[in-house]
């Protein structure tokens, strides 16, 4: 698929119908990484306000709702970790060093739990100290089969794991082990990112490029490198099915981050352009004008169900209470939380993705139909 498109023309028709730029697509740096790089910096996470819908529309009805929100979002630094970790197959183990506490006996010892949380504090010399407080885990434990005992100077607490299969590279979520840990997850499915600015596209885009190890492109970085100007010089619809022929390209790519173009010019305001998109990972980032996290979760139900809006064809859709740029990890982060929570929940969906793209991305997205499967056979289409 990319082969044919390298030899074929992008053209992008100014709003002057006499003047028009044709880009030949072997020229483009779609197979050359270093070409379409966003600068990388390091940005400093802060207090933000967002709410996050993980969603999946499929035949219409709304199959897989969960929820992110801005309060579970830890920005508790690598630095500060006072415990060791260790992941086995059905369990994870903590060790937390207690050799200068005046412990009197284990009955001063607290260990409380949920499937998301874990809270452990110790009584010495009369006062409650606070060990660790996880108020997000990395993913969810079994509370009522988690033990802990004292070893010599060490508090072991061990969790046992709701799924055995999935590494745990810490015991809580945080930008460090979500980057780590969602690689088992997207096996190298790529993720574009979509909604109404193209700044905030960008910003986050990068900021998860950056964190998992992918390649960033930005569709407005390639469009405006060769057309030498700015896009805005453009009609919305030339420009648009530019775009379009770009994401056609980069479907084919595996590990990509994708930020695509925001406002009237991006092709992801159009239902039709969506085939290409269906590659990989969507998040749609929106600025919500909800007063509340409860309402912006609504908002986005209602957007998803109502349809009318191309974005909610995303498989992923944060709602932000507003936009700096140094919020991007914060973002970002909320992204990859919500992507874990969604591979998660299907175990085939990488594998269908595959699938989708090894067919040629013919729009059939979720209903796949391989070639020579008959669906009145009541026989599920065969796996990637």
């Amino acid at each position: 698929m990319a082969a044919a498109l390298l030899n074929s023309p992008l053209s992008i028709s100014t709003q002057n119908p006499k003047k028009t730029l044709g880009i030949p697509l072997q020229d483009f740096p779609l197979l050359n990484p270093r070409l379409s790089r966003f600068d990388r910096r390091k940005l400093i996470s802060s207090p933000f306000s967002f709410s996050s819908l993980i969603l999946s529309n499929r035949n219409g009805v709304l199959n897989r709702l969960q929820s992110v929100s801005g309060g579970h979002v830890s920005a508790i630094p690598v630095e500060s970790k006072n415990y060791e970790f260790s992941d086995g197959d059905a369990d994870v183990e903590l060790r937390l060093d207690i050799s200068k506490l005046d412990i009197m006996s284990p009955s001063d010892i607290f260990v409380d739990m949920d499937e998301t949380s874990l809270l452990v504090r110790v009584k010495a010399s009369g006062t409650l100290i606070t060990l660790m407080e996880a108020n997000c885990l990395f993913e969810r434990i079994k509370p009522s089969e988690t033990i802990w005992y004292i070893d010599e100077d060490q508090l072991v607490v061990n969790l046992k794991k709701c799924d055995r299969d999935l590494k745990w590279p810490d015991v809580m979520e945080s930008w460090e082990s979500l980057t780590k840990g969602i690689l088992q997850l997207l096996k190298g499915t790529s993720i574009y990112i979509v909604g109404d600015s193209t700044e905030i596209n960008e910003k986050v885009g990068s900021e998860l490029a950056t964190g998992i190890g992918y390649i960033p492109f930005s569709t407005s970085d390639l469009l405006e490198r060769y057309a030498q100007q700015s896009i805005e010089s453009y009609g919305a619809d030339s420009v648009a099915e530019a775009e379009g022929s770009i994401l056609q390209s980069l479907s084919s790519h595996a590990r990509s981050v994708v930020a695509t173009l925001g406002g009237e010019h991006g092709a992801a305001r159009t239902h039709d352009k969506w085939r290409y998109l269906h590659a990989g990972f969507t998040v749609w980032l929106s600025i919500s004008e909800a007063a509340d996290e409860a309402s912006a979760k609504e908002e986005a139900r209602r957007h998803v169900q109502d349809g009318r809006l191309a974005y909610s064809n995303a498989d992923i859709v944060m709602k932000l209470g507003g936009w700096e740029p140094d919020q991007s990890r914060v973002v970002a982060q909320a992204c990859l939380s919500a992507l874990k929570q969604l591979t998660l929940s299907d175990k085939q969906l990488t594998g269908k993705k595959s699938l989708y793209v090894r067919l040629g991305c013919r729009g059939d997205w979720p209903d796949i139909k391989p070639p020579g499967w008959d669906p009145s056979s009541g026989v599920d289409p065969p796996e990637s």
